[in-house]
């Protein structure tokens, strides 16, 4: 039997949603090892005055192994 455990964090890029999700997979991964996947709960972006996006915020969920 494998325990999972999962932690939640936030990471931006001011590319895309998707690079976003990229750059905060890589850093936890720096640390966490086994993610299995990640779940993304909210996402928000900066905008400047006139509305357009200057930076895409995503809070994810991560799952992991526990060894």
């Amino acid at each position: 039997m494998s325990v999972v455990k999962v932690i939640e964090l936030n990471a931006a890029s001011k590319t895309s949603m998707e690079d976003a999700v990229k750059v905060g997979l890589k850093k936890c991964a720096e640390s966490v090892k086994n993610i299995k996947g990640a779940w993304v709960n909210e996402i928000k972006v900066v905008t400047d005055d006139g509305g357009s996006v200057i930076e895409w915020r995503v809070n994810l969920r991560v799952s992991f192994v526990v060894q």
